[in-house]
């Protein structure tokens, strides 16, 4: 027996979430149906509002309802500096940390090729105009630490540095709190390529 075409549409909608295969997409719809109709209803209105209004922030290209986003507008930033993350939730974790003032660019992604992921999908055409605006002095990649985080960290330096630009790299390491002895072999073996001086 088939479910009525509107669930199978709305099962085959929820597919398109990372990590749903066709069996949480049923349980999903089930539950969203039979059981919390008005949080499903919310969902849908939110979703839908959201689509009509978030789009990119020209400057950053983090979502935004405005053409220039509340962090590249205000005027306590410091616009010497640009710093380049994959994501909006990296965006997020860095401007916890309260250790940095400058403007950010988000890539919306990262270079990988076994998935489709080149150049022109991450907005390298955007990041290059950004980063010669002319007030840039530094561009500090922030990518992840994965062999696709460190493929598009090495592919924007060349980018970059082919432009003039001064370009660095987030450190890696020793976490804070963290006790050599459960710290594995690579991450401690980074840690020491990148010592610094104490004075």
């Amino acid at each position: 027996m088939r479910n009525p075409p509107a669930l199978e549409q709305l099962v085959e909608s929820l597919r398109c979430l990372p990590g749903v295969g066709p069996k949480s997409a049923l349980r999903m719809a089930y539950y969203l149906l039979q059981r919390d109709r008005k949080g499903a209803g919310l969902l849908a209105q939110s979703l839908g509002q959201a689509l009509q209004v978030v789009s990119h922030c020209q400057l950053c290209n983090n979502f935004s309802e405005q053409e220039i986003c509340p962090l590249c507008d205000a005027g306590n930033r410091d616009n010497s500096l640009l710093c380049v993350v994959e994501m909006p939730s990296d965006l997020m974790m860095l401007e916890q940390t309260k250790a940095y003032q400058g403007m950010y660019f988000v890539l919306m992604g990262r270079l990988s090729p076994l998935d489709g992921v080149g150049p022109r999908d991450i907005h390298l055409d955007k990041l290059l105009k950004r980063a010669q605006d002319g007030q840039i002095q530094e561009v500090i990649l922030a990518t992840n630490y994965t062999v696709e985080g460190e493929a598009t960290a090495h592919y924007v330096s060349e980018l970059l540095s082919s432009r003039g630009l001064r370009v660095s790299r987030i450190a890696r390491g020793l976490p804070m709190g963290g006790e050599i002895e459960h710290v594995d072999s690579g991450t401690l073996a980074q840690a020491m390529l990148e010592r610094r001086n104490v004075r």
